[in-house]
């Protein structure tokens, strides 16, 4: 299974433990919560609803509601298809839930982890947060050194655009030191979110939002292209 796969397995099946969701409205919130998805499209989704519930993680039923019913009616077509977490798929949802590998904290996936941080144990957080932090705590040590090593050879745009790339990434190593401080002091996020909707917190029982950092996690590290 491929990473992007990996986090959109994660994301479905996070979403869906919220409530249950027409494909339509499960994509709607894979765009607008979650920066990984924006773009995202129906022929993605799809395959992936289909592994689930061959899996036995999922169970579509028909829908129920008196517009479904109605625009069912009207159209003469079959009522849209409800996607329902099973028991099971509650329980994958916690395994992938409970990962603290690189996997849960790498560009690609970090900001999907991030937006079911409410769902997620206060040790589990940690663990990914320091993780993220490690990893571009790296990166900026290799841009640096490589920043340096060219410096000389660069035009001002080119020098402009590593200089801002590096700076992206420190905002983000700060943002993570906020972060890990709140969590080692036993503190809740509370506040406007930066991407997902307030998450029950597995830990203290307690309702927040995400905070916004100054760039969505994971997505705004345009000095990468300093090798």
């Amino acid at each position: 299974m491929s990473r992007r796969s990996g986090i959109l397995e994660f994301a479905v099946l996070g979403l869906l433990r919220e409530s249950p969701m027409h494909g339509y409205e499960l994509r709607k919130r894979l765009n607008t919560s979650l920066g990984v998805f924006r773009a995202f499209s129906y022929g993605t989704l799809y395959p992936c609803l289909k592994t689930l519930l061959a899996n036995g993680w999922l169970t579509e039923e028909p829908g129920h509601s008196p517009e479904d019913a109605l625009a069912t009616t009207l159209a003469g077509r079959r009522a849209k298809i409800v996607y329902r977490l099973t028991a099971e798929g509650k329980e994958r949802f916690e395994e992938l839930l409970s990962q603290t590998g690189p996997d849960a904290y790498e560009d690609e996936t970090f900001a999907a982890r991030f937006a079911f941080f409410g769902q997620t144990s206060r040790d589990v957080r940690m663990r990914v947060l320091e993780g993220r932090r490690s990893r571009l705590e790296e990166r900026l040590e290799k841009m640096g050194a490589s920043l340096a090593r060219t410096r000389e050879r660069l035009d001002d745009y080119t020098l402009e655009l590593q200089r801002h790339g590096m700076e992206s990434v420190e905002r983000e190593v700060r943002w993570l030191n906020e972060l890990i401080e709140s969590e080692r002091a036993g503190r809740d996020l509370k506040g406007a979110g930066s991407g997902g909707t307030a998450q029950q917190d597995t830990t203290t029982g307690s309702t927040g939002g995400l905070p916004r950092p100054g760039n969505t996690p994971g997505t705004d590290t345009p000095g990468d292209t300093a090798t």
